[in-house]
């Protein structure tokens, strides 16, 4: 039981650390604020995007490698 659950451990950690590493970072730059802020049909629907499902990814491996880490790393797991 324990390897296998050791084995998933280490599979959610690589695949969070590519999620991770594939995500763009955020432009807080000048740029946009010299721009100003325009209603597009991207913005609108970004909750379908591909931005925000790997966001969703993201929060999802995170929640279940803490899980796994504290069951890998509790006294009543051994």
């Amino acid at each position: 039981m324990k390897t296998a659950l050791t084995i998933v451990f280490i599979i959610v950690a690589i695949a969070l650390s590519i999620i991770v590493l594939s995500q763009e970072g955020k432009d807080n730059g000048f740029g946009s604020a010299l721009t100003g802020t325009v209603d597009t049909y991207w913005s609108k629907n970004k909750k379908h995007s591909k931005e925000s499902v790997i966001k969703k990814v993201t929060a999802v491996l995170g929640v279940l490698f803490i899980v796994i880490a504290a069951v890998l790393g509790s006294k009543w797991f051994r």
